[in-house]
């Protein structure tokens, strides 16, 4: 299977008076038809400013410094270099919501409080269908509500997002970014400051929508639980790199990475010991402006090689399984070169 979006050495560094924030430093992955891809790692390591950067919606004083993002058209056509798109221009602007689309981490902040939630789906519908009319426009978002299970569809259409509750606001922005059937799909956190019950119908609404349109998914969060449930890939990004990526079923069972393992160790287990407190991984992720010399993760690291691993920074090397993973544990090669 080819995929349709790869991300390769992507870096978006903040340039600040203060120093440079390296928010994305060398991410790659792949993005492939009908599958989910999950983004996981610990608040502050680069997930969201990389959705960001595939849409080209980083702002200032924050840009794409190096590395490729390719999207592959649904017709076959040459791939689209993104990074060398002008953000603002024709061209990135009918990629964003008709081919990937974007569910924000907080729909409260997403919606304007000045215009019914209809209209702001009804504008995402018109932009990239002209010819539509305002009667038409309006019909397809009733229907859309509808699918994404918003109850009275049509009476919700004319509310304001403050007078929805937290699920059916994050229903309504689901609703929005399927106004064009886009092919790629990017849920930042969908499922943030929402009560469990709630959580399981927007995620279970998540794989109905994405077994009905066919479309990919990445999906960003911290949870490894939802990761578990959702995804097919998984990509975990420790201080702007992926460090490991693979399967899901390898990543949760054969995890290589010292920090997926200590990740994984913090998830609580139905078997786990009562009244015990859970692993938790020491330290904290460095200051933006102190990043450590050599293997970002190192200073938090158990298991790290004195002299190699604060020294030098790994790469990001296929293993013989398909598994990729940033270690010197893996790469005794890597060690003897340095």
């Amino acid at each position: 299977m080819e995929p349709i979006l790869t991300v390769d050495n992507l870096k978006t560094y903040f340039f600040q008076s203060e120093g440079t924030v390296k928010a994305v430093d060398g991410a790659s992955f792949e993005v492939y038809p009908g599958q989910t891809l999950g983004l996981v790692g610990e608040s502050g390591c680069g997930k969201s400013i990389t959705a960001r950067s595939i849409l080209r919606l980083v702002d200032k004083p924050g840009r794409i410094v190096d590395g490729s993002i390719q999207y592959y058209p649904a017709n076959g056509g040459q791939a689209l270099e993104l990074t060398e798109l002008p953000s603002d221009g024709a061209t990135m602007r009918e990629i964003r919501g008709k081919d990937i689309a974007l569910i924000f981490q907080e729909p409260m902040t997403s919606f304007s409080a000045h215009y019914s939630v209809g209209n702001q789906i009804m504008e995402a519908i018109r932009i990239h269908d002209r010819g539509l009319s305002q009667q038409a426009a309006r019909a397809r978002a009733v229907d859309l509500l509808r699918k994404t299970g918003v109850p009275m569809a049509e009476q919700r259409l004319d509310m304001y997002s403050f007078q929805l509750s937290g699920g059916l606001r994050q229903r309504v922005m689901i609703a929005m970014a399927l106004a064009c059937t886009p092919r790629i799909l990017i849920a930042d956190e969908p499922t943030t400051a929402l009560d469990v019950t709630t959580q399981a119908q927007i995620l279970a609404l998540l794989k109905d929508l994405q077994r009905s349109f066919g479309m990919a998914i990445i999906l960003i969060t911290h949870d490894m639980g939802v990761i578990a449930e959702m995804a097919d890939e998984v990509a975990v990004m420790y201080l702007g790199r992926v460090v490991e990526r693979g399967p899901v079923d390898q990543i949760f069972h054969a995890p290589r990475h010292p920090y997926t393992r200590a990740l994984l160790r913090s998830i609580p287990s139905i078997d786990g010991e009562p009244r015990t407190k859970l692993p938790t991984i020491r330290g904290s992720i460095p200051h933006p402006y102190s990043r450590p010399q050599g293997c970002p993760f190192h200073p938090r690291c158990l298991e790290r090689i004195a002299g190699v691993c604060d020294q030098h920074e790994p790469a990001l090397a296929r293993m013989a399984d398909g598994q990729a993973v940033a270690c010197f544990l893996h790469h005794r090669e890597e060690i003897r070169q340095n």
